[in-house]
C-alpha cells in the first residue's frame, strides 16, 4: 500500500494554487471542475500528491490546528529569504531540536501550518 494524497478544502483556488506552486515548489498535475460549484487540483510529481478542492458554496474552511504538511528545503535561510520576499510571514521558529535539523512553520493561504526543515 501507498499514500496517494493529502486533501485540503481551500477558500481561493487561484491563491492556494499560487503558494503551493511558487512557495512549496509544486507543479500543478492535474486540474479539472467536478461539478458546478466544484474545481480539484492535484499537485506533485511523486508518489505523494496534495489535493485541493474549492467549492464556490463553501467560503469557510476549518483546518485543525494539530496538522501541518512538512517540506525538505535544501537551505532554510534561502527559504526564509524567499519567504520574506514574497510578503510570507513566518508563523513560528526557526526551531532546532538537535543538531541534524532546522525547521521554521508558514501559514498557507487556508491557515494550515505548513513546515520547511533542512537537514543538516
Amino acid at each position: 500500500m501507498k499514500f496517494n494524497w493529502c486533501t485540503i478544502q481551500v477558500k481561493d483556488m487561484e491563491e492556494s494554487l499560487k503558494f503551493y506552486q511558487e512557495v512549496a515548489g509544486l507543479t500543478l498535475n492535474r486540474r479539472f471542475q467536478a461539478g458546478p460549484d466544484t474545481e480539484i487540483a492535484f499537485l506533485g510529481d511523486g508518489e505523494t500528491k496534495i489535493e485541493l478542492i474549492h467549492n464556490k458554496q463553501n467560503q469557510s474552511v476549518t483546518l485543525g490546528t494539530d496538522i501541518s504538511l512538512g517540506f525538505q528545503a535544501e537551505s532554510l535561510d534561502r527559504i526564509t529569504e524567499f519567504l520574506k520576499e514574497k510578503n510570507i510571514p513566518i508563523h513560528s521558529g526557526p526551531f532546532q531540536p538537535n543538531p541534524h535539523i532546522r525547521f521554521i512553520y508558514v501559514l498557507d493561504p487556508n491557515g494550515l501550518k505548513i513546515q520547511f526543515a533542512e537537514n543538516i
